[in-house]
């Protein structure tokens, strides 16, 4: 489903909780609380996709592209981001009004050998570090 979506096409409220989405390719799209909880998205190609308010918790991401990705005020609590590639990518969050909510949580999440170049953080929960450098613990 997700590969066929045209180009910029918006996802909203959408639940791929626990699917098989491995090697999936998109077009630059736009979810909103949409929700992957433990869904397999290993060597996805979601490069360029905004993410508002999405749920991965222990999603498996290992060796997933997502340069350039938004995730604003998503939860990532132990997903597996291992060999992923955030290159250029923003973590932030959505002013909700409400603190904590809305802020990006990567609690728990595994980024052990993820390409975090040019990578953006700003208020994350559960990042190790105030510099893009570091991992979260």
């Amino acid at each position: 489903m997700l590969g066929r979506l045209p180009y910029g096409a918006a996802v909203d409220r959408q639940v791929f909780d626990g699917q098989d989405l491995a090697s999936v390719r998109t077009q630059r799209l736009w979810f909103a609380r949409c929700s992957f909880v433990g869904a397999d998205l290993r060597h996805a190609t979601l490069d360029g996709c905004s993410f508002k308010m999405c749920d991965f918790r222990g999603a498996d991401l290992r060796g997933a592209s997502l340069r350039g990705v938004s995730l604003a005020g998503c939860d990532l609590r132990d997903a597996d981001l291992h060999d992923a590639d955030l290159t250029a990518s923003r973590l932030g969050y959505v002013n909700t009004g409400s603190h904590p909510y809305g802020l990006t949580d990567v609690t728990g999440a595994n980024f052990a050998n993820a390409r975090l170049h040019d990578l953006q953080v700003d208020r994350v929960i559960g990042w190790g570090g105030s510099d893009g450098d570091r991992l979260p613990r």
